[in-house]
């Protein structure tokens, strides 16, 4: 069936975390009869088993709806985003298919960091922004406030803004009614060559790569043969559809339509996001303006806690990675724990979930090491290095400059919290930037800082000391010199690859001796003594030892001569050095996580 693209609109839902737009998704999806009152459930495009167990989007989801205005018949194509900063890199796919953006503000939290993040965002893609206010049937409600604060921040007509309850379905026929009425139609032309984006892809255990694509122009139908630009493939259309939510087959897709692609790609290699769709041979469209290849910040080694599960768990990362390409991973060895894999994420929660996915969907018990940043190094022979582990860094008589990666933070907050926020930022060398306003009750920091002292704690920190009202987002701005160091562990006198960390030298002391002190509750009293040591370069400057398990040699010494006992001691210090010499020290999981832990408090 042929549709007309001024019939078509293609929107999005950005908004801050917690903000409700799986729920606003859930309605407009009950508004327009697309799914039966008995299929309904909470957070229906939020189908992976994580998001429903932690209540957050992680992957863009894509819903066609039909929605009927003034008598005619338009078909609403609806791309749900997550919230969290960590996965901007799906927001920004998302924007790349879509003429509109419903943007989303909290009637009680207001205006937050991620909301001026994506608004930018949207506006950068030229989308026409609606902008939303939700949870106004709250007791809590600020609705005149928020908007004056979306009219601050955003510069955002007042006179614009629409007034809804997701939970309780208060205006969302008039949301509807705005989003065919302000939202620009697409302007492909059906007529003229497949030229189409693919946003995302997933892979099916029976049907291979699915690939989900916004037709930009011409028409693609059952049986075509398609070529993918970037991989220089030519594939057989099997099967193509669209989501209603579920994935429902038609005929044909065109220009302005947004649908998925099963072409039997055995090879999930095959399928690039940001990739263009085109027609084999010499007449094929010209390629689409992809995505950013997003930048991998911090850096974990994922093994396998038993050295036989490796191959498993490169298939289980190989699988993962073309869902969700933006981690990389290559194989690494270490002393400690064998055979395993670096692996680059955008932030950590992403590295939380990447993890949890692997153990759910691929039943792979893991070990992971305590994550860092990238870092530069700039040696005396003039080459720069980019520094993903610790065990990287060259001998400090070989480095020039080292290099840290700083970030700007945007960091809103009630103005009660402003003195202590601050002093947290200070703590954590922070350079402020700027301070604003945003309305009598609240303000937003802007502080640069490094982007190690960023992913670790500062966002709990927040949290605490803006007694849970708090909300910052970052973006990389550079790398600046620091006095870096390498700080190594070394348990019984060896150096534990897995163990070593970069931090800043006025920090090394403080994180060298808690380090020590928690490995020496966690590491289990062998027969001989251990000593657990923190070092920079060859200087120690932390110690603990493990005490030896002892027995007592002169139980049966009943008075008598002390030579016989002096005599039983040397023979019984004898056998312990020989052991120290020879023995193995095994360290625990627990002691890796420690270090994570201990290594981050501020004092």
């Amino acid at each position: 069936m042929t549709i007309d693209c001024k019939h078509i609109r293609n929107f999005c839902i950005i908004a801050h975390i917690d903000h409700g737009k799986s729920t606003l998704a859930d309605r407009l999806i009950e508004a327009t009869g697309t799914v039966q009152k008995r299929e309904l459930k909470e957070q229906m495009l939020d189908d992976m088993e994580l998001e429903r167990q932690r209540g957050i989007t992680i992957k863009a989801r894509a819903v066609r709806m039909e929605y009927e205005c003034q008598g005619e018949t338009y078909e609403l194509n609806l791309i749900d985003t997550p919230g969290h900063v960590d996965f901007h890199y799906e927001v920004s796919r998302s924007l790349m298919c879509c003429e509109g953006a419903l943007l989303l503000v909290d009637a009680f939290q207001g205006v937050e960091a991620q909301t001026v993040a994506n608004a930018f965002a949207a506006m950068d893609a030229r989308l026409t922004i609606l902008p939303v206010i939700n949870k106004i049937d709250l007791k809590h409600a600020r609705v005149d406030e928020v908007t004056a604060e979306m009219e601050h921040t955003l510069a955002i007509d007042p006179g614009e803004v629409l007034k809804v309850s997701a939970k309780a379905g208060l205006g969302v026929r008039e949301l509807l009614d705005a989003i065919v009425q302000r939202v620009p139609a697409p302007t492909g032309d059906p007529e003229a060559t497949l030229q189409a984006m693919v946003f995302d892809s997933h892979y099916d255990d029976y049907r291979g790569a699915i690939i989900y694509v916004r037709l930009m122009n011409g028409k693609v139908e059952k049986g075509d043969k398609i070529r993918l630009i970037s991989t220089a493939t030519t594939h057989e259309v099997l099967e193509l559809g669209q989501f209603v939510p579920h994935q429902r087959p038609c005929d044909s897709l065109q220009a302005g339509q947004v649908g998925y692609l099963i072409c039997n790609i055995k090879s999930l290699d095959l399928v690039n996001v940001g990739d263009t769709v085109t027609i084999p041979g010499d007449r094929g469209a010209a390629a689409l303006s992809g995505f950013k290849i997003p930048k991998r910040m911090v850096y974990c080694g994922l093994y396998p806690s038993d050295g036989q599960d490796f191959e498993e768990l490169r298939d289980a990362l190989e699988k993962l990675h073309i869902n969700d390409p933006s981690f990389e991973f290559e194989p690494e060895t270490s002393e400690a724990l064998g055979f395993g894999f670096r692996c680059g994420f955008l932030g950590l929660l992403h590295m939380e979930i990447v993890q949890q996915r692997l153990e759910q969907e691929s039943d792979v018990d893991l070990v992971q090491t305590a994550p860092n940043v990238t870092y530069e190094v700039l040696t005396r022979e003039g080459r720069l290095m980019e520094i993903h582990r610790p065990q990287e860094v060259p001998d400090s008589g070989a480095i020039e400059e080292f290099r840290q990666p700083i970030v700007r933070v945007s960091l809103i907050m009630p103005s009660e919290s402003i003195g202590t926020v601050m002093k947290l930022c200070n703590d954590r060398r922070g350079v402020q930037q700027s301070i604003e306003h945003l309305s009598p009750t609240r303000a937003m920091l802007v502080y640069d800082l490094p982007l190690a002292e960023v992913i670790y704690d500062l966002h709990d920190k927040l949290k605490s000391a803006t007694r849970g009202y708090g909300t910052m987002d970052y973006d990389l701005i550079g790398y600046s010199p620091a006095d870096l160091v390498r700080m190594d562990i070394l348990v019984n006198g060896n150096r534990v690859d897995a163990l070593s960390i970069i931090c800043d030298r006025r920090d090394a002391d403080r994180r060298g001796r808690a380090i020590v002190k928690k490995l020496k509750s966690e590491i289990e009293r062998h027969m001989f003594e251990v000593a657990v040591q923190a070092a920079i370069g060859s200087r120690i400057i932390a110690r603990e030892t493990v005490p030896a398990m002892r027995k007592n040699v002169t139980a049966k010494c009943y008075g008598g001569d002390i030579t016989r006992k002096r005599k039983l001691w040397a023979k019984q210090r004898e056998g312990k050095k020989r052991m120290k010499s020879i023995g193995q020290v095994d360290i625990p999981q627990k002691a890796f996580l420690a270090v994570l832990e201990t290594g981050d408090e501020k004092a």
